[in-house]
C-alpha cells in the first residue's frame, strides 16, 4: 500500500497512542511494516555490484570539486563518509592518513579553543632559564661587549659564507607574542617543545647517530659555525628567540613568517624531534619527517620525527624546489652537517628575508620522496 492511500483514521507511524488504563499500547511489527514507506532501489544490471562496496566507492565524488576522478587521492571521512581529494580539502593533506581521518566539517579541531599563554606559562612551556626578569637583558655589560666584538668578526666571516646568528626582536612584548604563537601551534598538534634531538626507548639510540655512516660522507660543520650554533641555543635558553611567528593558513595549515628582517646565511633553526630508524617509519603518515642519516646500510638510516616533540622547524613549510615557482619562493635551505661526529639538520637563510615573508625550503631532497608539489 502506498503512503498516500493510508486511510485518514489510520494513525501515522510514530504518532502517540492514547493511554488506556495507565498503559501504552505498542504497535506490532506487522502493523508498522504495513504503513512504512517503501525504499525504491536503484536500477542496476549487476545486482551483486549494486549491493557491494565497490559500486558505492566507484560513484563517490569529491565534495569540493564534484569530480570522482583521481580516486587514489580521494579520502573518505570516517564519520560522515563524504569524499574529498587530498588537494581539495583545507588544509591540504600531503600524505594518505593511516589511521582514522575526519573531514573539516566533522573534525573537532575547529571546536578547540585557542589557548592563550601568559608570560609565566610561556617561560614554563619553553623552560626558559631566567637570570632576572624576562623583559630585561640577561647578559652583563661585559658580555654585551664580547658579543659585539664577536658579531663584527662574524660579519667578516659572512663573506666566506659563514653562518650568522639570528637577531631577536628588541621588544620583549613582541618576543612573547612570537613564542606564544609557537606554543599555540605545538599545543594544537599535541606536541612538546624540544630544541634538541631526542632518543626515546623503542626508537634509535643515540649511538646510532654517527656521521661516519653517511653514504658518501657528510660535510663537517666548521668550528666557527659550531660556535654560532651553540650561541643560538644559549639565546633560546634565555628566551631570545628568532624573529619568527607561527600563523595558520587555510590551505597549508600552520606556517612560519618572518616577524622582522632576516639576513642571508642566518641560522634559522635546527630540525629537532625524535630520532628513529627509517625502516620503522616506512608506513608512517607524518608529513614532517626529515632525513637525518642516509647510511650505506639502509637498515641504519635515520629520520627526525617531530610528531611528539619538536620546535618551530616543524611548522616551516616544505616546497618543491624542482619547479620555477618553487625556486622563486624558496628562501631557506636545509643542510645536514656532522657536528661533533653526530648528524644534525640545520635550516639556513639563502637570501635576505623581509618582514611578513613566509618561509619555504626544499623538502623534496635528492630522494624525491616527499609530496611537496602541492605547496607551490
Amino acid at each position: 500500500m502506498a503512503p498516500s492511500s493510508i486511510p485518514a483514521a489510520q494513525p501515522q507511524v510514530g504518532a502517540a497512542e492514547p493511554i488506556r488504563k495507565g498503559k501504552k499500547k505498542y504497535r506490532s511489527m506487522k502493523e508498522i511494516m504495513r504503513v512504512a514507506k517503501r525504499v525504491v532501489a536503484l536500477e542496476n544490471d549487476d545486482d551483486e555490484e549494486c549491493c557491494g562496496d565497490g559500486d558505492y566507492y566507484s560513484r563517490m565524488a569529491c565534495e569540493q570539486c564534484g569530480s570522482g576522478e583521481r580516486d587514489d587521492e580521494l579520502l573518505l571521512c570516517d564519520r560522515c563518509d563524504r569524499g574529498y581529494h587530498m588537494l581539495c580539502v583545507r588544509p591540504i593533506v600531503a600524505r594518505i592518513p593511516i589511521g582514522p581521518w575526519f573531514c573539516p566539517a566533522c573534525s573537532d579541531d575547529h571546536n578547540l579553543p585557542i589557548k592563550s599563554f601568559t608570560q609565566k606559562k610561556i617561560v614554563d612551556f619553553f623552560r626558559i632559564q631566567k637570570c632576572g626578569e624576562f623583559t630585561g637583558k640577561c647578559a652583563s655589560p661585559q658580555d654585551v661587549k664580547k658579543r659585539r666584538r664577536r658579531s663584527s668578526a662574524l660579519v667578516i666571516h659572512k663573506k666566506r659564507r659563514r653562518l650568522l646568528p639570528y637577531i631577536p626582536s628588541e621588544d620583549p612584548a613582541r618576543r612573547l607574542v612570537q613564542m606564544g604563537s609557537l606554543a599555540t601551534a605545538l599545543t594544537a598538534q599535541s606536541m612538546e617543545f624540544s630544541n634538541e634531538l631526542t632518543y626515546m626507548p623503542g626508537m634509535a639510540p643515540r649511538s646510532a647517530n654517527q656521521a661516519i655512516l653517511e653514504n658518501g660522507g657528510m660535510q663537517v660543520l666548521s668550528k666557527e659555525d659550531t660556535e654560532t650554533l651553540e650561541r643560538c641555543k644559549a639565546m633560546h635558553k634565555r628566551g631570545e628567540y628568532p624573529p619568527l611567528i607561527v600563523t595558520f593558513d587555510s590551505c597549508e595549515g600552520y606556517t612560519v613568517e618572518a616577524d622582522g628582517p632576516i639576513k642571508d646565511m642566518t641560522l634559522i633553526a635546527e630540525y629537532t624531534g625524535d630520532v628513529d630508524y627509517m625502516k620503522n617509519r616506512e608506513e608512517d603518515d607524518c608529513d614532517s619527517m626529515m632525513t637525518l642519516l642516509l647510511a650505506t646500510d639502509r637498515s641504519k638510516s635515520l629520520l627526525v620525527c617531530p610528531d611528539k616533540r619538536g620546535n618551530i622547524a616543524r611548522f616551516i613549510s616544505g616546497i618543491n624546489n624542482h619547479t620555477p615557482e618553487g625556486r622563486k619562493k624558496q628562501n631557506i635551505k636545509c643542510v645536514r652537517y656532522s657536528v661533533n661526529g653526530e648528524c644534525r639538520v640545520l635550516l639556513v637563510a639563502t637570501r635576505d628575508i623581509a618582514k611578513g615573508e613566509r618561509l619555504y625550503y626544499d623538502y623534496n631532497g635528492y630522494e624525491h620522496e616527499y609530496p611537496t608539489h602541492n605547496f607551490v
